[in-house]
C-alpha cells in the first residue's frame, strides 16, 4: 500500500505570484514556513522549516488574489520530487516539494490570532485549530 499525503499549517514567506501555462492554467509557487520546536538545554527553541508549495488552477488564482507574505494557510497535498540536470555544472539536481490539492486561508491580519480552518465540503463540522491535535493547548502553536 502506498500513501502520499501531506498536511501543513504555517505562514506564507513571500507574496504569491500567479503565472499561466501556455494553455491558460494558473500556477502559483508558495514559500511556506512551519515552525518546528525542539528542546535545547531545558528550553524550547523554535526553528523554521521552509517548504516550497505549488498550487494549480483556480486555487492558484485565489492564492494570488487573497494571500500575502505572512498569511496563515492550511495546505493538504502530496509530495513530488522534481529532477533536472544543472545547465552550468551538468550535475543532476533534485527538489522535494508539495503539490497542493486543497488550500484553506487562515484569519487576516488583525483577526483572531489562532488560525481556524473548516473541513472541505463539510461546513457542518466544527472548525479545527491548526496543529491542535498534535500540539496540545493554544500556547504551543508554533507560528
Amino acid at each position: 500500500m502506498n500513501v502520499n499525503k501531506t498536511i501543513l499549517a504555517g505562514r506564507i514567506t513571500r507574496d504569491p505570484e500567479v503565472r499561466f501555462t501556455p494553455k491558460g492554467t494558473a500556477v502559483t509557487e508558495l514559500g511556506l514556513a512551519v515552525n518546528e520546536r525542539e528542546k535545547v538545554n531545558d528550553e524550547w527553541v523554535e526553528k523554521p522549516v521552509f517548504i516550497d508549495v505549488t498550487v494549480w488552477g483556480r486555487q492558484a488564482e485565489n492564492c494570488g488574489n487573497y494571500l500575502q507574505k505572512g498569511s496563515v494557510v492550511f495546505i493538504e497535498g502530496r509530495l513530488q520530487l522534481d529532477q533536472w540536470e544543472d545547465k552550468e555544472t551538468g550535475k543532476k539536481r533534485t527538489k522535494l516539494k508539495v503539490v497542493a490539492q486543497n488550500v484553506q486561508f487562515g484569519p487576516k491580519t488583525g483577526e483572531s490570532s489562532e488560525p481556524s480552518f473548516r473541513y472541505k465540503n463539510q461546513p457542518d463540522k466544527q472548525p479545527m485549530t491548526a496543529g491542535a491535535a498534535d500540539l496540545g493547548d493554544g500556547d504551543d502553536i508554533p507560528f
